[in-house]
Formats: C-alpha cells, sequence, structure tokens
C-alpha cells in the first residue's frame, strides 16, 4: 500500500504533511503508511481513498484498475463515459 500511496500524493503533488492535515493525523503516520510500518485505520484509509478519487481496494492492493471521478456529473453524463469505456474496450 506505501507506493500506491506515496505515488498518489506525489501524482498530486501534496506533500506528506498536507496529507496528513487533510486526515487529520500527525505527518508521522502518514511517512509510516508510505514506508509500509504501519497502516491506516477504516476510517483513515476511506478518506486517503476520497482524497485520491480511488478505491479502496486499489489502495489495498486487491485491484490495480483505478476509478473515474465522475462527482459533479449528472446520469446522462454518467451514462455517456459508461457507453465510451464499452466501446474502447470492444475495440481491445
Amino acid at each position: 500500500m506505501g507506493d500506491k500511496l506515496r505515488s498518489l500524493r506525489m501524482e498530486k503533488k501534496l506533500t506528506q504533511k498536507q496529507i496528513a492535515e487533510r486526515i487529520g493525523l500527525a505527518i508521522s503516520a502518514v511517512s509510516s503508511y508510505e514506508s509500509n510500518n504501519r497502516y491506516p485505520s477504516y476510517e483513515v484509509l476511506i478518506k486517503l481513498a476520497r482524497i485520491f478519487h480511488v478505491s479502496t481496494d486499489y489502495l489495498l492492493g486487491i485491484t490495480n484498475k483505478r476509478n473515474i471521478d465522475v462527482t459533479g456529473l449528472d446520469e446522462e453524463e454518467i451514462e455517456l463515459l459508461s457507453q465510451i469505456a464499452d466501446k474502447f474496450r470492444r475495440n481491445h
């Protein structure tokens, strides 16, 4: 989990301090997660997933598929994205 967390954080150009402030923990906790010395509680895991717009399964390494964030889109727009994804899958 640590490598994924670090990669996501760097991708968003965030520091460990910024992540720690967003989830209400010490910087050392975020550092421990990234170095795999500690694992977050369920509540913290959910907060991290929300910050990075990924699933908890992705953070835990259960899947390598990242979600598409559809926040703010209406049902018609979400359906259109789903149709586009289906078309790409059929073409590969």
